[in-house]
């Protein structure tokens, strides 16, 4: 079993680029949420939770999984500090194996592209929702420059939108929103939402 890299970079890993581009990725997110106050929202590959944490008033609940413990320790950590009542952690990967949970909404920020196989990850966030539920993505338009063995150089909006129709998504939009200078393996990058319903 290869050493989990994120648990290495668990105590180190809110940075400040890290805090900054999780804002802009949660003012994104909340747009989306609107009317969602007794919904129940998963984040999937949460890390430290510097995202949903920012969320969790815009829904009923919100559960954190991650294939980190120690991310999910730095998360619970402030899930206790912060004294939010309604988020948990769940450590699970879903790589090997779903675990039985359900969602109105799955968010998946800057996971997709650390995961080899889109389409089966895909196939079990769409399992995981309930009907008519949504699941949000955020990540990376595609970028040549970048090359990286264990990390898919983001994702071609066409290419990701007919793999979210094949695995049954109903309806999906996909946007650029935000271009950052040096946020994606040192590189310049635009980062994408897209927004699919089951």
């Amino acid at each position: 079993m290869e050493q989990n890299v994120f648990e290495e970079m668990a105590k180190r890993y809110d940075t400040e680029e890290r805090k900054e581009l999780a804002q802009i990725v949660v003012e994104k997110v909340k747009k989306e949420l609107q009317d969602s106050q007794t919904k129940s929202l998963i984040d999937y590959g949460s890390g430290t939770g510097l995202v949903s944490l920012e969320l969790t008033d815009l829904v009923a609940s919100t559960l954190l999984i991650d294939s980190s413990e120690q991310m999910l320790e730095v998360a619970k950590a402030k899930i206790t500090q912060r004294e939010i009542t309604n988020a948990d952690v769940l450590h699970s990967d879903f790589t090997q194996g779903t675990p039985d949970v359900k969602a109105d909404i799955v968010l998946m920020s800057l996971v997709l592209l650390h995961i080899p196989d889109t389409q089966k990850i895909l196939q079990e966030m769409f399992s995981i929702l309930h009907d008519g539920g949504k699941l949000i993505i955020v990540d990376f338009d595609k970028n040549e420059e970048i090359s990286h063995p264990k990390v898919h150089n983001g994702f071609v909006h066409e290419e990701l939108n007919d793999i979210l129709s094949e695995v049954g998504f109903k309806s999906t939009e996909i946007k650029t929103f935000h271009h950052g200078k040096r946020v994606f393996m040192k590189k310049d990058a635009s980062m994408f939402i897209a927004s699919s319903i089951k």
